[in-house]
């Protein structure tokens, strides 16, 4: 399955870096970056992730929530949040579900070894809850900055 731009996005229930629960329904009438990238605390995934802190607060001025996925643990994602000091939820895609659900749990291939793995995508979802933007093969260097641009603002 893959999620396309106007589609509506897959509702989902998970766990975050606190253990909390966090549903896609909470955030109706805000705009959601739903991020997904392969693992916690590894380069390219921090360098995303701290652009993401860095650009925070171009995306609350434009009534926007970040939420990144990734199949790590409650307390890998707590850990990563912590020593980067994240400004918003990090959720626990532990059996890799939603990225499933999103169609970003792909076939991966590394020196010549096959494996399934995340496939570093970003999901724009409007107050509708609608997919108003995909960014697949997403590079993590400058992609905060794309996303902004996308929601209208100066990358």
């Amino acid at each position: 399955m893959s999620v396309n731009v106007g589609d509506k996005a897959p509702e989902f229930s998970l766990a975050d870096d606190s253990g909390e629960v966090v549903t896609l329904k909470q955030f109706r009438g805000k705009t959601v970056v739903l991020y997904f990238y392969p693992k916690a605390d590894t380069s390219g995934c921090t360098t995303e992730s701290c652009e993401f802190r860095d650009a925070f607060p171009r995306f609350t001025g434009r009534e926007a929530v970040i939420l990144g996925a990734s199949p790590d643990s409650v307390e890998a994602q707590a850990k990563f949040k912590k020593k980067y000091a994240f400004p918003f939820a990090l959720l626990a895609d532990v059996g890799h579900g939603l990225a499933e659900l999103y169609g970003v749990w792909k076939e991966k291939s590394m020196y010549g070894r096959k494996y399934m793995g995340v496939e570093r995508t970003t999901f724009v979802i409007d107050p509708q809850g609608r997919v108003s933007h995909v960014f697949a093969k997403v590079k993590p260097a400058g992609h905060a900055a794309e996303v902004v641009v996308a929601l209208g603002g100066q990358g």
